[in-house]
C-alpha cells in the first residue's frame, strides 16, 4: 500500500530512479526492427491505419497542401500511442499523464500554427475572430470569446490527455491497493474488474491518441 495515491506518477518513485522518462523513447526501439523482417501481420495492420490516418488528415488539410503535412500528426499520434500503451504495462513509468511532455507537443505545435496564419493570413485570421452570421452588436464579445478560446486550445489538449491518463491508472491503483485486504471470493472478482479496466484503458489510449492528433490536425487547417 503507497503512502500516497499520486506518488505512481512521480518520475522518481518507482526503484528511485529518475530514468523514468526514459520510457517516453522506449516505443521508437520497437520500430527498426520491424523494417528488416517479412511484413507480418502486425506490420500490415499498422500499415493499414497508418494509410487511414494519412487519407482522414488529407482531407482536413486540404488536398492541396498536404505534402508531407500528414507525416506530422502521424507521428504524433505514433508516439502518444506507444507513450499510452508502455503505461499500462507493471513498473513502466507512463510519460504521457504528466503535463511536461503534454504542453511539450501541444505548445510549439499551436506557437508556430498561429505564428504562420498571422504573419502569412493575418486577413483570414482575423475573419475567424467573427463567426459569420453574428450580429453586430455582439462582434465585440465574440472576438474576446473566441481569441479566449484560442489562447487556451494548447492548455486544454495537454490536460485532456493528461488527465484521462491519470484517471484511469488511478482507478486501477486504487482498486489494486484493495486486494490484500479482501476475500477470495472478492479478489476474484476484483481480477475480473481489473481485466475489465485494462481493456477501457487500453481504448482510452487509442482514443486519447487520435483525438490529440485529430484535434492538432484540425487547428493547423484553420490557418491555411
Amino acid at each position: 500500500m503507497m503512502a500516497n495515491l499520486f506518488s505512481s506518477f512521480d518520475p522518481t518513485t518507482n526503484f528511485n530512479l529518475s530514468l523514468n522518462w526514459m520510457s517516453t523513447m522506449m516505443g521508437l526501439m520497437i520500430i527498426p526492427m520491424s523494417f528488416w523482417l517479412i511484413p507480418s501481420r502486425l506490420n500490415m495492420i499498422w500499415t493499414k491505419i497508418i494509410l487511414i490516418l494519412h487519407k482522414e488528415f488529407k482531407i482536413l488539410l486540404g488536398f492541396n497542401k498536404t505534402q508531407g503535412s500528414t507525416l506530422i500528426f502521424i507521428s504524433l499520434f505514433s508516439l502518444i500511442l506507444f507513450n499510452n500503451f508502455l503505461g499500462l504495462f507493471p513498473y513502466i513509468f507512463t510519460s504521457t499523464s504528466h503535463m511536461t511532455l503534454t504542453l511539450t507537443l501541444a505548445l510549439p505545435l499551436w506557437l508556430t500554427f498561429m505564428l504562420y496564419g498571422w504573419i502569412n493570413n493575418t486577413i483570414h485570421m482575423f475573419a475567424h475572430l467573427v463567426p459569420s452570421g453574428t450580429p453586430p452588436i455582439l462582434m465585440p464579445f465574440m472576438v474576446c470569446i473566441e481569441t479566449i478560446s484560442n489562447i487556451i486550445r494548447p492548455g486544454t489538449l495537454a490536460v485532456r490527455l493528461s488527465a484521462n491518463m491519470i484517471a484511469g491508472h488511478l482507478l486501477m491503483t486504487l482498486l489494486g491497493n484493495t486486494g490484500p485486504m479482501m476475500s477470495l471470493l472478492m479478489i476474484n472478482f476484483l481480477i475480473i474488474i481489473q481485466i475489465l479496466l485494462l481493456v477501457l484503458e487500453s481504448a482510452v489510449s487509442i482514443i486519447q491518441s487520435y483525438v490529440f492528433a485529430i484535434l492538432s490536425t484540425l487547428y493547423s487547417s484553420e490557418v491555411n
